[in-house]
């Protein structure tokens, strides 16, 4: 088989969707590679690295599109990459399709058979593609919280884990799963006071167990989040719904009842959003204020750390790209459910439920 790997074009980045080592292992597996020149460059790998283990370059990404039988990537198609998918081509990727009508439609149209890191399920029912950037994010959402809300960012002024005498900052974190714990973990290693919230008792159960002190957790309902949100200096959206919307937790008419100058981070972006308010942004231009809060919602934070980003996720999905390029599409469903569920669409029609139940109106 062919497989192709372009140079990621969405605003701002920066990884790239198969490492080097990974070239060299699926050319062993008997596959021919054909990477796009300059796709590992931003995380860091040189073409000449890539060239050095068989990988064979190409000059422009019509070419790898137009060659390749399977296409591995780390962001949903973008427009102009839509336009050169063609039917029966496998394409592994993050989609996030519930979140996007636009690309829904686009893949359907270009009749591929769409792979997807975020719905694919190991046999603890664990999603381990969506993971590893779940952890960078998770990081991430505190990392950013703490610069925007700052004065000069448009923030209120606050050192995120205060100092001798002067509170710590108040973080609220929705959802905790691997992005909200991570960002609580992160938090709390600041000196912050943390609060998550969750459906999940259990997983409360075991987050009191494990965190330190200033993490608590809290069982998540309406009126919880409504008495929560005006105590917080930086709230994080980390709601997971794998291959779903992500549920509105924070309404447009709450954000009056928090602090001026407070920041939102939602980590949800790419699945919609769980804040009423919240609308993509990009790394160049990360920020947006609606009623004096701060948001941030940059749908593809782990781009800024390329190399560590592509590190950790081509980790975790050269073992599946190498079954996946060995079997096809329909074979590689056919391993175990987990592995079904990470096809969502084949042959024009959404195949995967909770794709299926966002758009109703569309062919499954």
């Amino acid at each position: 088989m062919i497989i192709g790997v372009p140079r990621e074009i969405k605003a701002d980045e920066y990884r790239v969707a198969l490492l080097p080592v990974g070239a060299e292992l699926l050319r062993a597996d008997g596959h021919e590679v054909l990477m796009e020149k300059g796709a590992g460059q931003g995380s860091g790998f040189s073409d000449e690295q890539y060239a050095r283990v068989g990988a064979r370059l190409a000059d422009s990404a019509e070419e790898v599109f137009a060659r390749a039988e399977m296409i591995v990537k780390v962001k949903e198609p973008q427009p102009a990459e839509i336009a050169r998918l063609r039917r029966g081509q496998i394409v592994f990727t993050y989609f996030h399709f519930a979140a996007s009508r636009e690309l829904t439609e686009g893949c359907l149209r270009a009749g591929i058979a769409a792979v997807a890191y975020e719905t694919l399920s190991d046999s603890k029912g664990r999603l381990p593609l969506l993971t590893p950037m779940s952890e960078v994010a998770g990081k991430m959402s505190i990392q950013e919280g703490a610069k925007y809300i700052e004065r000069p960012m448009g923030g209120r002024g606050v050192l995120l884990g205060g100092v001798t005498g002067v509170a710590p900052a108040g973080v609220l974190v929705l959802g905790a799963g691997v992005v909200g714990t991570n960002a609580a973990r992160m938090a709390a290693g600041l000196g912050a006071n943390v609060t998550i919230m969750d459906v999940d008792l259990d997983r409360l159960r075991y987050l009191d167990e494990v965190m330190p002190a200033n993490v608590t957790g809290i069982y998540s309902d309406p009126h919880a989040v409504a008495d929560a949100l005006p105590l917080a200096d930086l709230v994080i959206g980390a709601v997971p719904i794998p291959g779903g919307r992500a549920p509105r937790l924070v309404r447009r008419d709450q954000l009056a009842t928090m602090k001026s100058g407070s920041v939102i981070v939602d980590v949800c972006i790419d699945q919609g959003g769980c804040v009423e308010t919240a609308r993509p942004t990009t790394h160049h231009e990360p920020t947006y204020v609606v009623d004096n809060v701060v948001h941030y919602c940059v749908a593809n934070m782990p781009g800024a750390v390329g190399r560590t980003s592509s590190q950790a996720l081509c980790n975790a999905t050269l073992p599946y790209a190498r079954k996946l390029a060995a079997l096809g599409a329909e074979k590689f469903a056919g391993i175990d459910a987990g592995h079904a569920l990470a096809v969502n669409m084949r042959d024009g029609r959404i195949v995967n439920r909770a794709v299926a139940e966002a758009f109703a109106d569309l062919p499954a």
